[in-house]
């Protein structure tokens, strides 16, 4: 994580005294059902809530107690033990490192999941806005990067809508699969606790029980997490891409906005670039590369080692807290994205018709023209109109095995650009509703 491509809420879940403070919550709810249980005594129970309930942990001092121990949990349990007193003893009764490390991880993710998911909330609803405001601009489609047909800049981000509603859900999936709690001791076979405190802490911290912890929670859950993660930054490129590609000099179709004092370039006061939309792919990169260490953990020795620990140290706090910042950031380019329709409208007349190519084909078929004649004669005019810069409708009136066929009335029929958007509606009431 750095400054630069945080936001607070996010960075506030991985920060030490967050962490702390769950592991404290764990430990303090596994004791309460343990008192329950008559394991412990109820007095050291309530003792401990009484005085570390709202303790500030010295991250310093666990620092410095942990360059000693050589172990974060135990450290953290002496510095506990300096605030509570003798009670402390009764803390981590039956309970063993990977419950406190691997509970607070369910829990870390889950609340950034929450935040991510209101993330994709808010993008949706830009989107949606800008989609409705262009639904009728018409614009042209691309293949290859080569024009095709007309769609409408409102179809391009009812698609982006509809990417992004599908990753809310997988979003949603991800957290149920992630959020489970562990309390089962060495091995994972509750020799010395109570699966009963399991039950109780899981409630308490919002989790469900994992069902076969062996010690750690099966680390499939978290592969598929982060490869969430990686399908939900995939989406914001591809969107981010599609930007990039219209603001490009040549397109101009759409551009980011440009704040006033801006500037684009050191060299040359003239330019205004896509830094927005490209920061973005590189961010969907760097979480997109965090989900191949996530597959790899999943591979554990036996019951347990911590050959994930280190991975999950890192990529955690990094691919949440990056994808939660690219996001924001989308939002923010939706937003506020400046869009030409003059522009789209220059680019749709550029090639002088050809994008009605396919309805000339389909009318000669039914004239009776073989398809393979169909394609030829189509073709031929096509050519001529793409390599001469001339009319597409003027070319094919002007060749008489075409007219043969089609008058010129019927021809220009042909070039009726509504065709092509009749069914907005339609795919407009699929992704959106009917409303």
């Amino acid at each position: 994580m750095i400054p630069r491509y945080s936001r607070p809420e996010m960075v506030a879940i991985w920060e030490p005294q967050t962490r702390f403070r769950i592991w404290f919550e764990i430990e303090a709810h596994a004791t309460d059902k343990l008192a329950e249980l008559g394991v412990v005594p109820k007095e050291a129970a309530a003792t401990i809530w009484a005085k570390a309930r709202d303790a500030v942990f010295d991250v310093a001092r666990i620092d410095e107690i942990e360059r000693v121990t050589k172990h974060d949990v135990i450290a953290f349990l002496t510095h506990l033990a300096e605030i509570v007193g003798p009670e402390a003893r009764f803390v981590h009764q039956g309970m063993t490192s990977s419950d406190i490390l691997d509970t607070t991880l369910s829990v870390q993710l889950a609340r950034a999941t929450d935040i991510l998911i209101a993330d994709v909330d808010a993008l949706l609803a830009a989107i949606k806005r800008r989609a409705f405001e262009h639904k009728f601009t018409p614009t042209i489609g691309r293949s290859h990067g080569i024009h095709a047909e007309p769609v409408t800049f409102g179809l391009k981000l009812a698609q982006a809508y509809a990417e992004f509603s599908r990753c809310r859900d997988r979003l949603v999936a991800a957290r149920s699969e992630i959020a489970t709690c562990a309390i089962s001791g060495a091995v994972g076979t509750f020799a010395n606790i109570d699966p009963q405190v399991e039950a109780h802490v899981a409630e308490k911290m919002g989790l469900a029980v994992e069902p076969v912890s062996t010690q750690v929670i099966p680390r499939d859950r978290h592969a598929m997490y982060f490869a969430t993660l990686g399908v939900v930054a995939s989406c914001v490129e591809r969107l981010a891409t599609e930007i990039r590609h219209l603001q490009r000099t040549e397109v101009y179709e759409a551009e980011e906005f440009f704040s006033p004092g801006q500037k684009g370039s050191s060299a040359m006061p003239h330019k205004r670039n896509p830094v927005l939309t490209e920061n973005l792919t590189g961010l969907s990169r760097l979480v997109r590369g965090m989900v191949t260490p996530a597959l790899e953990n999943v591979a554990l020795w036996h019951e347990r080692d911590i050959s994930h620990s280190s991975v999950e140290r890192m990529i955690g706090p990094d691919a949440t807290v990056t994808l939660d910042f690219a996001l924001a950031r989308l939002t923010g380019v939706v937003d506020k994205l400046l869009v030409y329709p003059q522009n789209m409208r220059k680019n749709l007349d550029r090639l002088g018709g050809l994008h009605n190519s396919q309805r000339v084909l389909l009318a000669l078929t039914q004239a009776g023209a073989s398809r393979e004649e169909s394609y030829s004669l189509v073709q031929r005019n096509a050519m001529r109109t793409w390599e001469h810069g001339e009319d597409f409708l003027t070319n094919l009136k002007a060749d008489r095995d075409v007219t043969a066929k089609l008058s010129a009335a019927e021809l220009e029929a042909m070039f009726d650009e509504g065709y092509h958007f009749k069914h907005v509606d339609t795919i407009f009431a699929r992704v959106f509703g009917e409303a």
